[in-house]
């Protein structure tokens, strides 16, 4: 099968098969498709969802649309350097930068074909012609652009803030970029003083912020405490004076009700920062140390300070109680490190003054499943933060920005002149203070400043203006991400929804259930699986679930593809010699039933499939392949086909080559290689079409409804389902005769046939 699989893949990529026509007046179906990034190989959850939006376009495809789908890989981010790093045994805080860049250049360069491959071997019907990578020249061009865009309209900004930061990658983190996590911790309840005499207890867990406390807390409606609003306060080892302050967010049932605001322990922190206009007080660098701040402390990593700062609390006997918990933490998605808050000067993109214009523009998205909008809505509904687009790499796509030394203005490029590094170019003109003197800026952007602009890299590549485009399709784990990120950069360039339609996958989680993970040993690789069953299998497991729902991986479901598609290839070889394309002057009534039952399903495929009900669709094909064709028409039309000539066994002949091809057609989008395989050894050269996922998917037609022939048809079939179930539970074979049959109505027609499958001597009407 995998031979013949890598047959189809040379064929369809040397015809074009997949290819967008430029010249053509079809309707445009235009796909925007997430880029999946190289730092990894093809996951199976990978080969799930790809396949589910590959079925989708395939039949799109069939339907007669012009297709346009691209295929990126996103070469742009953290990820990358960190995969660039392991891959060649080097650090990139250890090598030039331009060296860096160039090394992570060239190994994407190697390693690019083969990961696109993996795309390929699942069938997918991209038009691999038609790529990009988020780190190309065009890419970097239109991300750079669209950044001056929003320079010019106000919708980005540089500002010392308070920002998301992660000490062991060294960059600051955008809110989506973020997993809670569980761990170990530990309350500690530490006696402050009051500065006109008494105590006060207050439990923290990071007493090694000590040195960041700008204030103490208190709820203004707590009876216990409202009696020490405005006083002064010093805090242990380090002697500050703070001053107590009340505000309602102070949760009285935690800890013991007082709180300390650390600059920055929590984002509590950075509203009460900003809020009360406290002073700040940076404890932790941009490397996980602690700062001069702390004293004798400086220059130690965090949790060795903590420790340290608790061995000498103890010694003061400041602390009173400590309390074992499991504490949630934030933590960064890329290497699990706990994230820090530390103020720093970012760039962001204004989101949070147009959280409900986000809303609105989800709500005129067709979304499948339905309530994949919520988990969108809740996202933009918790937003803290500006989207921060700048990291501190060197791998991505620079700002091209630079600082005017004398006066700081910003200065920014002609858009002709785009892609720039600005440390290697310089402005062209002077500053408007006269200064020729400017310094580059050297952070670049985060990789979904790039990413959530794949509908306008798409226009680049095609040099057309297509957005909104038809569907999105995606896993749901990044709709905080890539999705709702490409609806901001819609409404900012378009004013308009980035795609009409999007299309949101589940998970595939292990035959238990559980998620599947390297440290569990319960990963399935999507290349082993197509070199034992082929891809078709593998996509026929991937579709028997839908759209929004976690699947399971289950061998045994890739066992009934391969039924499925043996059954389909002997069904078709054996019918092989006795196909006729052209129709007879007048059907046989067997026949004529067997087109209304086929007609019947055609319409319910194309409407799921419409619908975007994958599984379903499925297995209603399934249902009629396994029972209508082979079990019934085929035994039911043997007797014509193996009989005399005649006008009779040219309607089986014309009845088989129709129906099969039907049949073929709509499980094409599922099975593509084993239909391709099919058409083009027995229907190729009479239909004359270069590829069966360039042929028109079968269409209902109203003219064949016949009710009464329908009625009688499933009468028969009834009768014949009675007379095998009574041969079978005699333990008689199927060809034993029959001597009479009674049937309670008239057949009219059908009965010649029902007397020749059941092999019935004579039929009694009561």
């Amino acid at each position: 099968m995998e031979n013949s699989e890598k047959k189809w893949q040379k064929y369809w990529e040397e015809n074009h098969v997949y290819k967008y026509d430029e010249a053509s007046n079809e309707e445009i179906y235009s796909v925007d498709t997430p880029p999946p990034t190289m730092s990894g190989k093809m996951h199976i959850g990978h080969a799930s969802s790809y396949t589910h939006e590959d079925v989708i376009v395939r039949f799109e495809r069939m339907k007669g649309k012009n297709i346009i789908f691209p295929f990126g890989t996103d070469n742009n981010g953290l990820a990358t350097e960190r995969f660039i790093e392991k891959e060649k045994g080097v650090s990139s805080q250890r090598m030039e930068r331009t060296a860096f860049i160039d090394l992570c250049n060239r190994t994407l360069a190697e390693t690019r074909p083969a990961f696109i491959q993996s795309w390929k071997d699942i069938g997918m019907s991209a038009d691999f012609d038609l790529n990009y990578s988020t780190i190309d020249k065009e890419s970097q061009k239109v991300s750079q652009k669209y950044f001056l865009d929003l320079l010019k309209k106000g919708l980005a900004y540089k500002k010392e803030a308070p920002i998301l930061w992660c000490p062991l990658c060294g960059t600051a983190v955008a809110q989506a970029e973020l997993e809670d996590k569980n761990i170990p911790s530990t309350f500690y309840d530490i006696d402050f003083d009051l500065k006109d005499g008494g105590k006060i207890t207050i439990a923290t867990t990071r007493p090694e912020l000590l040195s960041s406390c700008s204030a103490i807390f208190v709820n203004n409606e707590d009876e216990r405490y409202k009696h020490l609003i405005s006083k002064k306060v010093i805090t242990p080892i380090f002697n500050d004076e703070v001053t107590i302050i009340a505000d309602e967010k102070v949760d009285k049932e935690k800890g013991t009700g007082i709180v300390m605001c650390c600059t920055f322990g929590d984002t509590t922190d950075i509203e009460w920062y900003l809020g009360h206009n406290l002073e700040l007080k940076t404890s932790i660098d941009k490397f996980g140390k602690m700062t001069a701040l702390a004293g004798e402390f400086s220059g130690l990593k965090i949790k060795e300070a903590r420790e340290k700062i608790v061995q000498k609390l103890k010694e003061e006997n400041r602390i009173t109680k400590e309390t074992s918990i499991e504490h949630l933490v934030n933590v960064h998605e890329r290497c699990g490190t706990e994230i820090e808050i530390l103020s720093t000067s970012q760039w962001f993109i204004k989101i949070l003054e147009n959280k409900e214009k986000f809303i609105e523009r989800g709500r005129e998205i067709n979304w499948t499943p339905k309530h994949a909008i919520h988990r969108y809505e809740n996202w933009i509904n918790n937003l803290k933060w500006d989207w921060c687009i700048s990291r501190q790499r060197f791998f991505g796509i620079p700002f091209p920005v630079w600082y005017c030394e004398k006066c700081g203005q910003i200065m920014t490029p002609d858009e002709k002149d785009l892609p720039i590094d600005p440390i290697s170019s310089k402005p062209k003109n002077k500053c408007s203070c006269g200064s020729d003197s400017f310094i580059p800026e050297k952070d670049v952007m985060d990789t979904w400043a790039t990413s959530s602009l794949t509908p306008q890299i798409l226009e680049n590549l095609i040099h057309k203006k297509i957005t909104p485009l038809n569907v999105r399709a995606q896993a749901h784990d990044i709709i905080s991400t890539w999705l709702f990120y490409t609806v901001v950069r819609g409404e900012y360039i378009n004013n308009s929804i980035p795609w009409k339609e999007a299309l949101i996958s589940g998970f595939v989680l292990d035959p238990k259930g559980e998620k599947m993970s390297k440290s569990k040993g319960n990963i399935v690789e999507p290349k082993d699986v197509i070199e034992k069953y082929g891809a078709d299998c593998l996509r026929y497991w991937a579709t028997n679930t839908g759209w929004g729902k976690d699947i399971k991986y289950d061998e045994n479901e890739l066992k009934n593809g391969k039924k499925l598609i043996t059954k389909i290839t002997n069904a078709c070889n054996f019918a092989s010699s006795n196909l006729k394309k052209e129709a007879p002057q007048e059907l046989y009534i067997l026949d004529k039933y067997f087109f209304i039952k086929l007609n019947k399903v055609i319409k319910e495929v194309n409407d799921l499939y419409t619908k975007r009900e994958i599984s379903q669709a499925k297995t209603i094909i399934e249902k009629f392949f396994w029972g209508n064709f082979c079990d019934n028409y085929l035994e039911l039309s043997k007797s014509r086909i193996y009989g005399e000539d005649g006008e009779d066994k040219d309607s089986a002949k014309y009845t088989l080559y129709k129906s099969i091809l039907s049949i073929i057609k709509m499980f094409a989008p599922i099975i593509p290689f084993t239909t391709e395989e099919i058409y083009q050894n027995y229907f190729f050269e009479k239909e004359g079409v270069k590829s069966i996922h360039l042929t028109k998917f079968p269409e209902f037609n109203e003219k064949l409804i016949d009710e009464d022939i329908e009625r009688k048809g499933d009468l028969m079939i009834k009768y014949l389902e009675e007379i095998r179930k009574m041969k079978s539970e005699k333990g008689l074979s199927q060809k034993t005769e029959i001597e009479s049959f009674k049937i309670t109505e008239d057949l009219g027609a059908f009965e010649k046939d029902l007397k020749a499958t059941g092999n019935i001597k004579s039929i009694v009407k009561e």
